[in-house]
C-alpha cells in the first residue's frame, strides 16, 4: 500500500471570549473523506502564535477547569514585557510553550482512536483574534 498525504485547512470562530473549541467532528468528517478506511496519523496544527491544540475531555467541566488553570498560570495583568494588544495580551503568546499548536493522533481503520472521553480541543485566550485556522493533515 502506498502512503498517502492529504491535507485541508478549516476556518474557526473563537468569538471575543477565551474559549475550548471542539475540533472532533471535524477531524472525524476530514477522516471520512480522505482515510477510507486505512490506518495512518492525522495531524492537526494551528499556525497561530496565540492558540494552541489539546486531547481533553469536554461538556464536565474540564474546558472550564482547563481556562482557569490557564488563567492561574498566565494571568492577563501587566507582567508581560509584550505588550500590544488587550491588557494582559502577552500571555497568549507565552501559551503555545504549554498547550502547543499541533497534536498527531492514530487513525484506525479511518476513524480516531481516541478514548472515551477525549476530545481534540482547539485553546484559544486571545480575544483580540476572533478566527482561527486549523490546519488538518493525513498520513496513511
Amino acid at each position: 500500500m502506498n502512503d498517502t498525504f492529504t491535507t485541508r485547512t478549516i476556518d474557526v470562530t473563537t468569538g471575543s471570549d477565551e474559549t475550548v473549541h471542539d475540533l472532533t467532528a471535524a477531524c472525524a468528517g476530514f477522516l471520512r473523506d480522505v482515510a477510507r478506511g486505512r490506518d495512518g496519523l492525522l495531524n492537526v496544527f494551528t499556525p497561530h502564535a496565540t492558540a494552541g491544540l489539546a486531547v481533553i475531555e469536554t461538556g464536565a467541566g474540564s474546558d472550564d477547569d482547563l481556562l482557569d488553570a490557564l488563567r492561574t498560570l498566565l494571568p492577563a495583568d501587566d507582567r508581560w514585557r509584550h505588550r500590544h494588544g488587550s491588557p494582559g495580551h502577552g500571555r497568549d503568546h507565552v501559551l503555545p510553550a504549554l498547550v502547543p499548536p499541533h497534536a498527531t493522533l492514530p487513525v484506525i481503520d479511518g476513524e480516531l482512536a481516541l478514548g472515551t472521553w477525549q476530545s481534540i480541543v482547539l485553546v484559544d485566550t486571545n480575544t483580540d483574534n476572533p478566527r482561527r485556522t486549523v490546519r488538518l493533515s493525513f498520513l496513511g
